[in-house]
This record gives structure tokens, sequence and C-alpha cells, in this order.
């Protein structure tokens, strides 16, 4: 995890999200205190549960992007998941305990690209070994195709010990030469590669067994034995199928998925979006809503802390750091049942945009819409240039149409910037 301090954490948010400054205070703060933990006794480690966090706020200021952010500045395994998509233990529907498992697949993700990138190195070294034996014909100490063509000296027999001659050492060289510098590239050689059989076997499963089905999948897939299949590909694509071939024999997969369960139960971020949509309503019960306040007691317990199985082995909850947000519009968070209530002690509200935020917004961000509008156009080879005048008047523009319908802050600029730019 990155050691970024509180004024640091909301100096780079600052950078992409305009206002909602105790928003950004209380964010910087949890993953401030995730670190903290880290450093502390183990036996106190344990007893410290995360400051989970609620944010209150209308669409479009912000609280998607804050949460986003924030992950990307931790480097830690990070979901959106929206709580209306949930539905109670019983209906049909996803249930809550997906988000965990979705979370550690990418996890696993995460630490084998980092596996990948470490190995990355000595996969290529052995992937080209393997070329030039291939290119060389080593197996049956022949010329190769590629020794004719390029006119290498003919190889001597081997000594007694079973030692390459000389000569056979000499070629290699050249060889390794020649693909170093790009002159095989072109060249077709065939190549035998791995090739797993895929079961034909469809696993069809209600939207709550998802992770199951996958998994029965991937099990009759493991059961299926591992062919070698021939193909014809040109010397630039073999190096690039022998590096992936290579690079996965060096990974120990054992401890990626060790590695990622640990990152997930100490490091990992849930977004909880419209969980508002969840909380209970005056006269409600009926139709669909019915199984609003069960989903509410579903999550409570992944919240708390519980263990979740998931195909990589149990996960701990505990210390996942959970970000939940609503505009809460029809509703209020005290809606929400207390016990979940309660698991949100950190609540901010952020402010709707007006004006001189809508202004900043297309101004000021790193990745502002102005900017990315120039650089689209920037490809066609058309110069896009805005006046202050044509700022203002597309963020008055913006507050114009959200104030006389559905308002949906920031989201609003784009609209009205496609339409400017459209012809």
């Amino acid at each position: 995890m990155k050691t970024f301090t509180p004024r640091e954490t909301v100096s780079e948010l600052d950078k992409f999200i305009i206002g909602q400054k105790d928003a950004k205070r209380a964010v910087a703060l949890a993953l401030r205190n995730r670190w903290r933990r880290l450093q502390v006794p183990e036996e106190l480690r344990e007893e410290i549960a995360p400051k989970n966090i609620i944010m209150i706020g209308p669409t479009g200021v912000g609280k998607t992007e804050i949460a986003r952010r924030l992950a990307k500045l931790a480097n830690a395994p990070f979901i959106k998941v929206e709580a209306s998509k949930f539905t109670e233990v019983g209906y049909v529907g996803k249930d809550v305990e997906s988000m965990i498992r979705e979370l550690t697949e990418l996890a696993v993700k995460m630490m084998r690209e980092e596996e990948q990138r470490r190995v990355q190195l000595r996969a290529q070294e052995l992937a080209e070994e393997r070329l030039l034996d291939i290119l060389m014909g080593t197996s049956d100490r022949r010329r190769s195709p590629i020794e004719s063509l390029l006119g290498l000296e003919g190889e001597a027999p081997s000594g007694a010990g079973g030692d390459a001659s000389p000569s056979h050492d000499a070629n290699r060289q050249k060889l390794k030469d020649l693909l170093r510098a790009g002159k095989l590239d072109d060249k077709a050689i065939e190549l035998e590669i791995t090739a797993q059989a895929m079961p034909m076997v469809e696993v069809i499963t209600s939207g709550g067994l998802e992770d199951m089905g996958f998994n029965l999948k991937e099990m009759f897939g493991n059961l299926m034995p591992k062919q070698k299949k021939k193909r014809k590909v040109k010397v630039t694509e073999a190096v690039k199928l022998l590096t992936q071939e290579e690079t996965s024999r060096l990974i120990d997969m054992e401890n990626v998925i060790k590695k990622a369960v640990n990152l997930v139960e100490q490091n990992g971020i849930v977004f909880l979006d419209e969980i508002d949509k969840i909380a209970g309503r005056e006269g409600g019960g009926q139709g669909p809503d019915v199984s609003r306040e069960g989903v509410q007691r579903d999550i409570l317990p992944i919240v708390e802390g519980s263990t979740v199985s998931t195909k990589y082995g149990m996960v701990k909850t505990d210390h996942i750091l959970f970000i939940a947000s609503g505009a809460f519009h029809l509703s209020k968070p005290s809606d929400l049942i207390p016990e979940l209530q309660g698991r949100f002690p950190i609540r901010v509200e952020l402010d709707p945009l007006r004006y001189p935020d809508l202004v900043r917004i297309l101004r000021e961000p790193e990745g502002s819409l102005l900017k990315q509008y120039q650089a689209l156009l920037a490809t066609e080879g058309v110069t896009l240039a805005f006046t202050d005048d044509a700022v203002d008047a597309i963020a008055d523009a913006a507050v114009a149409v959200n104030g006389s319908v559905e308002n949906i802050g920031a989201r609003r600029l784009q609209t009205i910037l496609e339409k400017v730019v459209e012809d």
C-alpha cells in the first residue's frame, strides 16, 4: 500500500475532483488508518475495525469518482457494486457474498500480473532458448531449414560426453544475434504448444449460483488432459507464445492466491452504490420491495465481519473497507436498519454542484471534459479551442437544464458538450 499522508491523499484527489472537501478528508483518513493499523502490534491489529463511510449526496457530485480514485491511490483491490442488484437469500438474483468473490478474483488478477512482471525477463530468456532449440533442430542434430537458409556451418558430430560441438555453439550464437536483431521475425516455424481441451459441458445456473457454475466448468476443464498442438507461426508470434508458456511455468499460483487473499482481507475496498434503494420506506413491503430489508440483513454480516467461501478459499471480511453511497431522495440514512447504520460510523454529506463548481470541473481536472474533446478532435487534425465565454455558457446551460428537469450534476456537462461539438 502506498503510504500517502491524509494531506497528500486530498491533494491527489483535488487533481480529479472539484470541491467536496469533507468527503475527501473522510476517505483520506480512512485510507491512512488502514496503513496505521498495519503498523501496530499484531494482537491489537485484529481489534481495530475499519472506519466504514457512508456518503450522502445527489447524483453526479463525485461520490463514485472519490472512491475510484482512492482505490487507485491505495493500489488496492476495489470493486463497485450496486446494492439494488442484490436480492435476499431465497430470491432469484445476485447474492451479497458475490461481491467478495469478485473482489478476490480481482486481487488474484492483480497479483498474477505483478508476478508476471517480476518473472518477465527470465521467461523471455527461457523462451528464447526454446526457440533457438527449435530453429537449430537440436533434438535430432540435423541441419534445420533455417540453418540451410542462413548458410550456417555444418555441424560436427557430438562428442562422447554429448557436448555440443564448437560449430554448433557458433551457429547458435549467430541465430541468437539474428533473432535479437529482428532478422528472423518474418520466418515461419512449426511450434508445438500446450492446449487444454475444454469440456463439452455447459452449466446453467440461476443468478445467485453463477460462481458455482463457473467453478464446475473450471473443475471439468482441469480434469481434461492437456494436449500438445502444432501451429505454424511467424517467429515474432512464437516468441510471444513461448514467453506466455514460460511465464505460466515460473509463476507459483499457490503463492499468488495466498498473497491475493491476504491483500483482499487487509486492503480490499468495496464501494456499495445506491444503498438508499434498499432503505425502507413508509408504507413499503409490497411488490419488489419485499426483500429490501432482507438484503440489508444479508449485507450486515459481510460488513460486520464474516468468512466468505470463494474458489480460492475462505476470505475474512473483518478488515475490508466499505464505502456506501446514495442520493437518499426518497429515504434517509435512518431508514436503514440500526445494525447496518452502526457499521458505517463516518457519515459525509456531499454538496450539490453549483455554477462555479461546473466551470471549475470543465477547466481544472487533469482529464477534464474540455481536454478530452480537444484530444479526440486533434486525432482528425482539428484544433478545438474554448473561449472563457464559451465555458461559462456551457456551465450556465448545465445549471439551467439541471434546474428545469432531473438534476444529474456534472454528468449534464457531457450531454451539453456533445451537442456543442457534434457538427
